[in-house]
């Protein structure tokens, strides 16, 4: 059996650079999952040292090992081997910010009583120094009996020590702290002796000591019922009576805070308020009551105005290669089934979604840098405000967020909100966030529909201002129906919230790429698996069946006009008009054509035609398939001659009198429907799942369908 790797835990305070470490270290050596029975990301990766490869772990950023739920009780359970599928690690990597040392080393006095050897990598050294910050780290080291490396990690200063350092680490010996509280842990080996289950961890249980309704209490009566429960309490107050003090978590911080503080002060350490100077404005500017929403404002703007402004020209590109391979196939392959599921099913479709990766890539690229640069803290502040009013608090935010990337991670990650009333309205709320399967069909009917507009001199296009308000429009929608929920069905006190702010920083190129790569990949791979399925079933429903009455009555009317005296471009004109025609005509005889006939009715009111609903109920699945069912549809029964995009065959598509279908007021109200539909069935499951009730799920979809079909509609008839 082969020997594993040694096993490298990486832990550290929020805002550190821990991630930025943990990728210098892997590189593009990582694997993405979950840990069994929680939501939390677990993300490990290879890291080469000078004689052996390690694996890393990177554990969730916390302040501290205490527990609130079982996501903040991953960190102690990989720590301690208790994380089903991770052996117990060989050693533990703390990242320390080297310009909020104090807060680090409080998770250092706890980490270094696991029994493992601890290295401390020092990170952000650069902006400490420029700071004027003094610390003499080797006196540092030997306060802590652990190794202490001074990095910049988004900058690779440093990485080269940390392998070494990390390479004797594991290979060395190392001696067990002197606990911080022994009390604690004498009452909790003790404690093991009297219960009557099988007892915790030593260490899980002294956390189930100190941390009152803590995770680890919970775990504890779980398993052990109420005699468990009233031996912890009684536990508890004989440890109150012993060292004299109120709250043992209280006791426990001073304590840890008085040991850091000796650490600090024997290392030389020094503070200089300079930096803060030096950001106090722009510190101020941006969380200021009144400047800071309009600086969010402004940055928003500016995300969206770029997204279009700088993935045009490359969009233009991409389209243009897909309709010219299109062409091409379509004059070599010959007619028939085998062609059209090729060119019209499956490159159609997919390059239609294909088409939009530079708007995406954008997107993603501009919210990553605004996260990564210290920014995205200051606006969960702003939005704590207002979050307020809707009964919610910050700690809702970071999910809210995450909506605009994908809700299904996001309503998972709504487990961080400990209020179970604000989980749920938080819950409600996600779907209605703009997140980037909705961007190509916002990109779509954008660029095709509505005219084009500069203001001050070319710096601001109508294209992003109409993008913006669509993003706005979805951040109302969830306010509102986050609102409507406390008030009505949730009624309650709101949950409090704090958090550090990290230091503005310039995000590292490389870091922001490894992010960016991973997020481009799961689009791509969603674009070559589930879209090419849902556009394969689509052609095959608009293909099938085919009438014969149809083809052979246009191939009567074509040997009617190729026997008409006529120029030869003339002659083709006609020929081409009466293939799309006839592409017309068999696409509404399809299976797909009834399907949504019968649907027309429904929709009627918002100005679509059946192909304009049969696509929109075709995607319900997944909104990622929306745009590649279009392609497909409309290049099954374009009116469009030749091979064009999918933007010239919907500005093509006709009504029976001749009508356009695609107009202004049309696009306007399908835009509208699209920001407040809930078109995603693993949006409906997750929701299930995590409210455990089926009602909150189906609730969801009924309302947020309702309300797009009222919104659509009233701008429909507003804007015709």
């Amino acid at each position: 059996m082969p020997r594993r790797r040694p096993l490298v835990a990486v832990l550290g305070c929020p805002n550190t650079g821990k991630s930025t470490v943990f990728n210098r270290l892997t590189g593009l050596r990582q694997r993405t999952g979950n840990y069994p029975g929680v939501t939390v990301e677990k993300i490990t990766g290879i890291a080469r040292l000078e004689k052996r490869d390690v694996e890393l772990v990177d554990l969730p950023g916390t302040y501290s090992l205490a527990a609130d739920g079982p996501e903040s009780g991953i960190t102690l359970d990989v720590v301690l081997g208790m994380a089903e599928g991770i052996p117990r690690p060989d050693a533990l990597l703390l990242v320390a910010d080297a310009t909020n040392l104090r807060r680090s080393l409080y998770l250092f006095s706890q980490a270094r009583e696991l029994g493992l050897p601890v290295a401390v990598a020092l990170n952000m050294q650069d902006v400490a120094e420029r700071q004027g910050e003094v610390l003499d780290t080797m006196a540092l080291a030997r306060q802590l009996s652990a190794p202490v490396v001074p990095i910049t990690a988004n900058r690779g200063k440093g990485i080269r020590g940390l392998r070494s350092v990390l390479e004797r680490l594991i290979a060395g010996t190392h001696a067990t702290a002197v606990p911080v509280m022994p009390e604690v842990r004498e009452a909790a080996a003790q404690m093991r002796t009297e219960l009557a289950t099988p007892a915790p961890e030593a260490r899980c249980l002294e956390r189930a000591i100190i941390d009152t309704g803590g995770e680890f209490e919970r775990r504890l009566i779980l398993t052990g019922g109420d005699q468990s429960g009233r031996l912890l309490e009684t536990t508890r107050r004989r440890l109150r009576g012993q060292i004299g003090e109120a709250s043992l978590q209280s006791c426990e911080a001073r304590r840890r805070y008085r040991v850091v503080d000796r650490w600090l002060a024997r290392a030389g350490a020094t503070d200089s308020p300079g930096g803060l100077a030096r950001t106090g404005r722009l510190e101020r500017l941006v969380s200021h009551p009144v400047s800071g929403p309009i600086v969010f404002l402004a940055v928003m703007s500016a995300v969206f105005q770029a997204v279009f402004a700088w993935a045009t020209p490359l969009m233009d590109a991409i389209s243009a290669f897909f309709e010219e391979v299109g062409a091409l196939a379509l004059a070599t392959l010959p007619a028939g089934a085998l062609s059209s599921l090729l060119i019209d099913g499956l490159w159609s479709g997919v390059g239609a979604v294909v088409v939009f990766v530079p708007q995406i890539v954008f997107l993603f690229a501009l919210v990553l840098f605004l996260e990564d640069c210290g920014y995205m803290a200051r606006a969960s502040f702003l939005m704590d405000r207002l979050l307020r009013i809707c009964g919610l608090s910050g700690q809702s935010f970071i999910p809210l967020l995450s909506g605009f990337a994908c809700a299904v991670p996001a309503i998972m990650a709504t487990r961080v909100v400990g209020d179970r009333r604000a989980r749920l309205a938080t819950i409600v709320a996600i779907p209605l966030m703009t997140c980037s399967a909705r961007l190509p069909v916002y990109a779509l009917l954008i660029s095709g529909f509505v005219p084009p507009a500069y203001y001050l001199n070319g710096w601001i296009n109508r294209h992003g201002l109409i993008l913006l308000g669509l993003y706005l429009l979805g951040i109302a929608g969830g306010a509102v129906s986050a609102f409507l929920t406390r008030r009505i069905a949730l009624r309650g006190a709101g949950a409090s919230f704090f958090m550090e702010m990290p230091p503005f920083r310039w995000p590292n190129a490389r870091v922001l790429a490894l992010k960016l790569t991973a997020k481009v990949r799961v689009f791509l791979t969603r674009a070559g698996t589930v879209i090419a399925a849902a556009c394969v079933m689509i052609w095959a429903l608009g293909y099938f069946p085919r009438s014969d009455l149809i083809a052979n009555d246009f191939a009567d009317r074509r040997a009617e006009v190729s026997e008409l005296a006529q120029e030869p471009a003339e002659l083709q004109a006609r020929l081409s008009r009466l293939d799309a025609e006839e592409r017309a005509a068999q696409l509404e005889y399809s299976l797909l054509g009834r399907m949504g006939k019968t649907i027309e009715p429904v929709f009627r009111p918002l100005g679509w035609d059946w192909r304009v609903s049969a696509s929109v109920v075709a995607g319900f699945p997944a909104r990622e398939v929306v745009i590649g069912v279009m392609g497909t549809v409309y290049a099954l029964g374009s009116e469009a001659e030749g091979s064009v995009g999918l933007r010239e065959r919907l500005r093509a598509s006709r009504w029976p009198d001749g009508r356009p279908v695609f107009t202004l007021a049309m696009a306007l109200g399908l835009l509208v429907f699209y920001a407040f539909a809930l078109q995603c069935v693993s949006t409906v499951a997750v929701i299930g799942r995590e409210t455990n009730s089926w009602r909150w799920a189906a609730g969801a979809w009924i309302y947020m369908s309702g309300l797009a079909w009222l919104a659509g509609m009233l701008t429909y008839r507003l804007a015709s």
